[in-house]
């Protein structure tokens, strides 16, 4: 049976620590709401946004437009994030994924994604690491799209047993039979097929496909 879960972009979690501006689709911190825990091993979607010059410093990898950065945290890791530029600030998306196994070796890997639209799905992070992309240590995949048009297309998940939680990043889309708007999440458990539709003027989205027993 379809099961859907529907998160608008307006009730998502806030906070503001003047460095960082964070927009959280699930629940962590002050912000608890047993409806926005997790949706399977997906527990944390936020929208970051670090002041000009400001955050934590230990290291200096640098992050560029376009780039996606795969951490595990394992048996113990040292991060930091700080905007590079001292007159704008720094705008990404943090996400994390309740790993299959723990105390693995710590590590980092990064990518830098092809420039401009394709009007495709394109598989960004998997479980594979001798696969294109990234990988990580869960039976997950993340896809990215970037739409110039009214793209018409089905998804299906990777593995017997995962949900799929897509979130809209720019433009708007029926998912599901669901209409989103920017910034709004919509996870899916059940479905065989997604189908999916992109609006006029297409968009971004991010297609998370993770296992929803965490047993």
């Amino acid at each position: 049976m379809k099961n859907l879960l529907l998160h608008r972009v307006g009730p998502r979690g806030h906070a503001d620590h003047g460095w960082l501006d964070t927009w959280r689709t699930f629940s962590s911190g002050n912000n608890s709401d047993p409806d926005r825990m997790h949706f399977g091993a997906l527990r944390v979607l936020n929208d970051d946004t670090v002041g000009p010059g400001m955050g934590f410093g230990t290291h200096a990898q640098v992050i560029e437009a376009e780039d996606v950065q795969v951490m595990s945290s394992g048996t113990g890791i040292t991060h930091s994030e700080r905007a590079r530029d001292h007159d704008k600030p720094v705008h990404f998306r943090q996400i994390w994924a309740i790993p299959r196994e723990s105390n693995v070796a710590p590590r980092y890997d990064q990518m830098t994604l092809p420039a401009g639209p394709d009007d495709a799905l394109r598989t960004i992070i998997s479980p594979d690491p001798n696969a294109s992309g990234l990988w990580m240590h869960q039976d997950a995949w993340f896809l990215l799209g970037h739409f110039v048009g009214p793209v018409h297309f089905t998804y299906a998940p990777q593995r017997a047993g995962n949900g799929v939680y897509t979130f809209l990043i720019e433009g708007e889309a029926s998912v599901a039979g669901q209409e989103l708007q920017r910034r709004d999440g919509l996870g899916i458990q059940g479905e065989e097929a997604i189908d999916i539709q992109m609006g006029s003027h297409g968009g971004q989205l991010l297609l998370i496909d993770v296992p929803m027993d965490l047993n």
